[in-house]
């Protein structure tokens, strides 16, 4: 079997390198200033729907692996899409099989859509940190007083605070964007594979 547990063995690896990036990052400290910067619970919130999104794409992926073992090994469940869709065109003439492999294509692509929307969300979430980062950064200038050398030291101070909210928040939500993209990525090259073997196989079944 070609495809037996090859996305999952590239959905591991892959994650488990960018992984061992984090850990060796948090080890050497560079990831403190974000974990203890202000507003941290927007880092987790960010977090936490990215783990969401791994885990989601993690599943689907596993659901791929099986349905392209089952399909090459023609053990398909009865009750599965692949399978009553390659019932429908055994005996159906072209154009209801290019018909019915629209309506295929359609299907198998939307059900992994959610992992992209959740990918940029990751973006939004991290432009949503940007604005309150320089909200609070300019929260601190106060025409009036920007004159007054015994404020320059707390405006400063503010300005800063904001800013590290805004790059950290931004930075966080960038990574680990791309890092769900690498394995949305992975997840698309399936479901190709998947609608390109299954139709190809209906198309066998049809002319034989």
């Amino acid at each position: 079997m070609q495809f037996q547990y090859l996305l999952l063995t590239r959905f591991a690896v892959i994650n488990a390198f960018l992984l061992a990036l984090v850990l060796a990052a948090y080890g050497q400290g560079w990831l403190d200033p974000m974990i203890t910067a202000r507003l941290a619970e927007l880092t987790l919130i960010i977090v936490a729907v990215f783990v969401y999104g791994l885990a989601v794409c993690g599943w689907k992926i596993w659901r791929l692996t099986v349905e392209l073992n089952g399909l090459n090994a023609e053990s398909l469940s009865a009750d599965s899409r692949l399978a009553h869709y390659l019932e429908q065109v055994r005996t159906a003439d072209s154009q209801s099989r290019a018909l019915q492999a629209g309506t295929l294509r359609l299907e198998l692509t939307d059900r992994i859509v959610v992992v992209r929307h959740t990918a940029n969300t990751l973006i939004f979430l991290g432009l949503i940190g940007t604005v309150i980062g320089f909200i609070i950064a300019l929260s601190a200038v106060d025409p009036s007083t920007a004159a007054d050398a015994e404020n320059v030291a707390a405006v400063i101070a503010t300005l800063i605070d904001g800013m590290s909210v805004a790059l950290n928040t931004t930075l966080i939500g960038a990574m680990l964007y791309l890092w769900l993209t690498v394995n949305y990525r992975i997840l698309t090259s399936g479901t190709v594979s998947l609608i390109a073997e299954v139709i190809g196989m209906g198309e066998r079944r049809a002319s034989a």
